[in-house]
């Protein structure tokens, strides 16, 4: 059995998720450690009390790792209907990989910059990506 292409991108953006996973970690338990937060002695919270005990360059880290736990679950639901349903080439695939490239850059300028007006447009192609991917989808499954 030949892989389906649409794994490809699927598996990139897991990739891209976990090396931000990483970066979030590699920058955040040295910002906890300056801050004197001892996290063994925490007990309950939410990743997200850490944003007023720690930097906000830190922090968006984390919050890009909730981001991509977020809508690209709908990408890789998509992506498993357009391969089970056998359109899983040209223009799909082509979305499929914009939609990862979109992504990639939506995180790195979360990571660093931050500009939102950025962040909102590679978020919103990125979103237009997942509605073009999901009406194909829906031709496919519902004809």
């Amino acid at each position: 059995m030949e892989n389906s292409p649409m794994l490809q991108p699927m598996v990139a953006l897991i990739l891209w998720t976990m090396l931000i996973w990483l970066w979030m970690y590699v920058t955040r338990i040295p910002a906890m450690n300056r801050a004197k937060i001892d996290s063994v002695k925490q007990i309950g919270g939410k990743g997200n009390d850490l944003d007023q005990l720690l930097p906000a360059e830190v922090q968006w880290k984390a919050h890009n790792y909730n981001h991509l736990l977020a809508e690209p679950t709908l990408f890789y639901a998509i992506c498993v209907v357009l391969i089970l349903s056998a359109q899983d080439y040209g223009l799909n695939l082509t979305i499929a990989w914009a939609y990862v490239i979109l992504r990639v850059l939506h995180s790195l300028v979360q990571v660093t910059v931050n500009r939102v007006i950025v962040r909102f447009s590679l978020f919103a192609l990125s979103s237009l990506c997942i509605i073009a991917l999901a009406i194909h989808a829906a031709l496919a499954v519902f004809r």
